[in-house]
């Protein structure tokens, strides 16, 4: 058996799968202090532990990824105060000394969709989530884009849309990605979260101009094999068309890409991608340990 844990901002979502991948146990807990919330997290776990052989995390970051640091597996500078330089994988070892992937939490729903979801068989992935924070992982021939820490793509510059006048959320960057088209920066511009919105909604088509923007400098950085969008935003269905449309406006024909409507989708593995993915890098753990 492998485990799965999705460590989000909000809440843990861990689970349990066979061999095979298939999902035999799923459970969910709010995101609290380490203290709260790990001991739900090892207890869960242990009801497992003579079958468990490895375990993948993906978790809200910023986290250390280098092996040879001496915080490697630490969630670091995060503004979730009772978290910051919290040892995540020492922790889970401690209880459980078996192979583990550590990764962030994007990153594993890219893993999840390269491997069964819309990356199957390509050899160049990019993920975004785009909800209460944005996010994006790359994957090329089978490992993730990073270099001296793990992307932010969610904090990319974009150019705000000549009909908004909102100077973004972030506390950082103002006007980047996740600044500008998270859920947060819906809300308070409009006083309402994202699912309350209709379809007919003006403001959906400034949101597409941002997200397009986003495949835009994806495609022109990496040249992908497919860019997928997830997150809550993107449950939106009327979101992919105005994205697409608004994207085909950006790029003006200077690059050829494959053919809009199989560059630029969503999930196939809707919710389920960052549990996945996590059971399938644990099972690489294993494979490599």
């Amino acid at each position: 058996m492998y485990g799965s844990i999705e460590a989000g901002g909000t809440k843990f979502v861990c689970a349990i799968g066979d061999e095979e991948m298939t999902i035999k146990e799923r459970v969910s807990f709010p995101t609290t202090t380490p203290e709260e919330t790990m001991a739900l997290v090892i207890d869960f776990f242990k009801k497992y532990e003579d079958q468990l052989v490895g375990i993948g995390i993906g978790s809200f970051g910023p986290i250390d990824i280098h092996r040879d640091s001496a915080t490697y597996g630490y969630i670091t500078s995060t503004p979730k105060l009772a978290w910051q330089n919290f040892d995540f994988v020492g922790t889970m070892k401690q209880a459980f000394p078996i192979p583990i992937a550590w990764t962030t939490d994007v990153n594993a729903a890219a893993y999840g969709e390269y491997v069964f979801g819309k990356g199957k068989g390509l050899s160049s992935v990019v993920y975004y989530t785009i909800g209460t924070g944005v996010g994006g992982g790359a994957l090329q021939d089978g490992r993730f884009v990073e270099g001296f820490s793990h992307p932010e793509m969610g904090h990319m510059l974009v150019v705000p849309h000549p009909d908004d006048s909102f100077e973004g959320s972030c506390p950082f960057h103002g006007n980047c990605l996740e600044g500008m088209a998270a859920g947060p920066a819906i809300e308070k511009r409009l006083g309402k979260k994202g699912q309350e919105l209709s379809e007919d909604e003006p403001f959906w088509s400034i949101e597409a101009e941002y997200i397009a923007q986003c495949a835009y400098n994806t495609t022109l950085m990496l040249s992908p094999d497919v860019i997928i969008f997830g997150g809550g935003v993107m449950k939106q269905r009327h979101m992919v068309e105005k994205v697409h449309q608004a994207f085909e406006r950006l790029v003006n024909g200077y690059v050829k890409t494959p053919a809009v409507a199989d560059y630029i989708v969503t999930p196939e593995l809707e919710d389920n991608a960052g549990t996945l993915g996590c059971l399938a890098l644990a099972r690489e753990a294993v494979l490599h340990s």
